[in-house]
């Protein structure tokens, strides 16, 4: 009777593995054992464009990195909090799963405590990362996983419905991509909730970023394939993004100071409106180039690269706190001699620092301004090259409007299907 039953357990795991479809009954509760981990690999390795790689539900320890190389698959669980895999015993490899591949799909799954980062997505087109919880279950922590969700050098990319817990760089990162669309999901206890780098057409919309460092970051980088620009940030949930931060000494997010809501750094045509931005005690927006940064490095290595942020456009937000305990010594001093012991800087806090060889008769033309239509929204120009000398509250430069962005449009149709998919991808039939 013993040898039967463990017989159909092993029929069991193998038969939930395969391609759709699987039994009522799930597992709920820890299944580490090696079959389980073996009969994974060898789908991943085997895979065909087409195929659904069901994951029932339960907590799986996996102890080495997965890849995937094939494109047309999906990977798909019971939910994001029922179909978990666990990396805690995690002895092999960096990342937790690392797809190169176009034509993907994964949903409805966790991936927990991974070594690095937990799903890293090298390449590839038409991504679609959704219903994915993927954390550090011990808390903020440096030596947790730098990335959460983690596209790069992608094009038409889409994540929804993610959470992202206690990464120790960024919980949503895309970079280096073009075509992107981040709603729906929440960021929370990251150094950096959502970040936008280096990627040409980004919406981000319908998200919460709570208790991150920075709450939504959108920053251009030197010495990187491409240059970012044209992302749109509305209708986000921006709250409390204080906690301090604990990112890994020299690398960028680690500049981020606690405190801040949304943060512009060095990057190009970026519009932020109709968003809930609250009691980000730095700053609820901040608008920064490249010198503030504390990183900028020789510039004579990456002569291409423009480290001013130009043509952003704020509006139709809705503020409220912020500013209140900014985390950096200048600015407390700052904000104790101008507003006093129980002031607030106001909502908008921007660097000062802008292009001078685009300076037409003096002034900077309005298509490459910081323009600002956000009803008693404030601004606090610090004046960074001038050693905080000249801080200024005065609006009448920011008094300007841009023309809107286009709605990033992704080239396959949700509601196309996966057969449509497949078939554009392998070619028209031969008749």
């Amino acid at each position: 009777m013993k040898n039967f039953t463990s017989i159909g357990v092993v029929l069991f795991l193998l038969l939930s593995l395969g391609c759709s479809g699987g039994g009522e009954d799930k597992p709920k509760t820890m299944l580490d054992t090696a079959d389980f981990q073996k009969q994974l690999l060898r789908k991943l390795i085997s895979s065909k464009p087409g195929d659904v790689i069901d994951i029932p539900e339960g907590v799986f320890s996996i102890n080495r990195s997965l890849s995937l190389n094939v494109n047309g698959v999906t990977i798909r669980g019971a939910g994001m909090d029922k179909t978990i895999l666990s990396f805690k015993e995690q002895i092999q490899g960096a990342e937790g799963i690392l797809v190169s591949a176009s034509d993907f799909t994964i949903e409805n799954l966790a991936i927990e405590d991974t070594v690095g980062d937990a799903l890293k997505v090298n390449g590839g087109e038409n991504i679609i990362i959704r219903n994915v919880r993927v954390e550090w279950t011990n808390g903020p922590a440096t030596s947790n996983g730098a990335y959460g969700v983690y596209p790069v050098q992608t094009r038409n990319t889409l994540i929804e419905g993610v959470v992202a817990i206690g990464a120790s760089d960024a919980g949503i990162y895309v970079g280096q991509s073009r075509n992107v669309i981040v709603r729906g999901s929440r960021a929370e206890s990251n150094v950096a909730g959502i970040e936008v780098e280096n990627t040409i057409g980004a919406d981000v919309y319908g998200n919460v970023a709570i208790n991150n460092t920075g709450g939504i970051l959108v920053f251009n980088m030197p010495n990187l394939p491409q240059p970012g620009h044209s992302t749109r940030i509305f209708e986000n949930k921006i709250f409390n993004n204080n906690t301090d931060n604990f990112g890994h000494e020299g690398t960028p997010v680690a500049a981020v100071p606690a405190g801040s809501g949304i943060v512009i750094n060095s990057n190009d045509r970026v519009e932020i409106f109709k968003n809930e931005i609250a009691e980000n005690n730095t700053a609820n927006i901040v608008i920064s180039s490249y010198f503030t940064a504390g990183y900028y490095g020789d510039k004579s290595t990456q002569a291409d690269f423009d480290p001013y942020p130009e043509s952003i456009y704020i509006y139709d937000n809705n503020f409220s706190g912020g500013g209140a305990s900014p985390d950096h010594l200048k600015l407390k001093a700052l904000k104790l001699a101008k507003f006093g012991l129980f002031g607030r800087l106001p909502d908008i806090l921007w660097d000062g620092v802008i292009n001078q060889e685009k300076l037409v008769d003096g002034e900077l033309p309005e298509e490459f301004k910081l323009c600002i239509d956000n009803g008693s929204a404030g601004i606090l120009n610090v004046d960074f090259l001038n050693g905080y000398r000249n801080i200024s509250t005065d609006l009448s430069f920011h008094r300007c409007s841009l023309k809107k962005l286009s709605k990033v449009v992704l080239d396959f149709d949700n509601t196309q299907s996966k057969a449509d998919h497949l078939a554009a991808l392998e070619g028209p039939d031969e008749k």
